[in-house]
C-alpha cells in the first residue's frame, strides 16, 4: 500500500511573519483558513438562511435549479469557502511553491487502482450496513429500482463536480496534511471533523436540514448524530488519503458517494424511514469502521510523517 508522503516533501517553505493580517495569516494559517473557510460561506449563504427556504425573514424565494432550490442557495457560499480560504492561505504563507503542492495534491489521481473500487463499494455497503443496524430500518426494505440505478453515476458525477470540488481542497488537500503534522492523524481527524460539521450549523437553519428549521429536541438530536458523522467519515477518509500519496480525487470520491448514497440509494430501499434517522446509518457504519482502523493502525491510519 501507498502510504503519505514525509512531511517535509510538497512543503511551501514558509514565509517571513511580517506585520499587519498577512503576517497573522503566515503565523497562524490553520486558524485563519477556518476562520475565513466559515466566515465567507456563512456570509454567502446568509439570504438563503433568512429566505423563505429557511427563516423566512425576507420574502425572498431561491429559484430551483436542477429541481433544488440548495443548489443555488448552498453552492456558491461552499465554494467561496473552504475552496477560497485554501487558494487565500495557501497563496499567502507558500506562494507559488504552495500552490504547487496544494495543485499536486488536487491533481494525484495516479494511485493503486484498487482504491477506486474500495472507496466506490465501500461507502453503499457502510451506509445501507449502518442502516440495517438503526431498529425498524429494515421492515420496509426494498430493492432500488432500474432508475436509481441509472441515475446513480450522473449524480455521482455531479456531487464530484459540485460539493466535493466546493470543500476537499480546503478541508483535505489544505488543512489535513496541517492538521497531522502538527496534531497527529488521529487527534487532527478529530478537530478537522469537528469543524466541519461546525461549518454546517447555519444550513441546519434551513430547507437542507432534515430536522427543521427551528431548534427543538429533534433538531439538536440530528445535528448531534451528524457531527458524529462527519467526524467517523473524516476518519475514512484521512486514511484513504494517507494510503493514496495524498490523492485527493480519491478522497473527494469517497466524499461524493457518500452524498449519493444518501440521496438516491437509502431512500429508495428503506422509503418509511425518516431522513434524520437515516444520519444514523452514516453515524454506525462510519463510526464502526473508524473505531477498527483506528485499533488496527494504532492510530497512524496510513501516515508516515513526523510531527512539528
Amino acid at each position: 500500500m501507498h502510504t503519505s508522503t514525509p512531511p517535509d516533501v510538497g512543503k511551501p517553505a514558509p514565509k517571513p511573519g511580517g506585520r499587519g493580517l498577512t503576517g497573522v495569516v503566515r503565523r497562524h494559517p490553520l486558524s485563519a483558513f477556518f476562520v475565513l473557510a466559515s466566515g465567507a460561506s456563512w456570509l454567502f449563504w446568509l439570504p438563503y438562511i433568512l429566505s423563505n427556504d429557511g427563516l423566512k425573514v425576507l420574502d425572498l424565494d431561491f429559484p430551483p435549479f436542477l429541481g433544488d432550490a440548495q443548489i443555488l442557495g448552498v453552492l456558491p457560499g461552499a465554494y467561496v469557502g473552504p475552496l477560497g480560504a485554501a487558494l487565500a492561505v495557501t497563496l499567502v504563507t507558500g506562494g507559488r511553491a504552495g500552490l504547487r503542492a496544494w495543485r499536486r495534491r488536487l491533481f494525484q489521481v495516479r494511485v493503486g487502482w484498487y482504491w477506486y473500487p474500495v472507496v466506490l463499494l465501500g461507502v453503499p455497503a457502510l451506509l445501507i450496513g449502518g442502516t440495517f443496524l438503526v431498529p425498524g430500518a429494515t421492515e420496509d426494505l426494498r430493492a432500488p429500482s432500474a432508475m436509481v440505478l441509472a441515475a446513480y453515476l450522473p449524480l455521482l458525477v455531479l456531487q464530484v463536480m459540485t460539493t466535493g470540488l466546493a470543500e476537499e481542497p480546503g478541508w483535505r488537500d489544505f488543512a489535513l496534511p496541517l492538521m497531522q503534522r502538527r496534531f497527529g492523524p488521529a487527534v487532527g481527524t478529530l478537530f478537522l471533523g469537528l469543524v466541519w460539521a461546525l461549518w454546517h450549523l447555519p444550513l441546519f437553519f434551513t430547507g437542507w436540514s432534515l430536522a427543521g428549521t427551528r431548534p427543538d429536541a429533534h433538531w439538536w438530536a440530528t445535528i448531534g448524530v451528524f457531527t458524529v458523522m462527519c467526524v467517523a467519515i473524516s476518519y475514512l477518509i484521512t486514511w484513504v488519503f494517507n494510503h493514496t500519496k495524498e490523492s485527493l480525487p480519491v478522497a473527494l470520491l469517497l466524499h461524493a458517494s457518500n452524498n449519493t448514497v444518501a440521496s438516491i440509494v437509502l431512500p429508495e430501499m428503506f422509503p418509511d424511514t425518516d431522513g434524520a434517522v437515516m444520519l444514523s446509518a452514516g453515524a454506525i457504519g462510519y463510526g464502526i469502521a473508524a473505531v477498527a482502523l483506528l485499533a488496527v493502525t494504532r492510530g497512524r491510519l496510513g501516515y508516515r510523517g513526523a510531527r512539528d
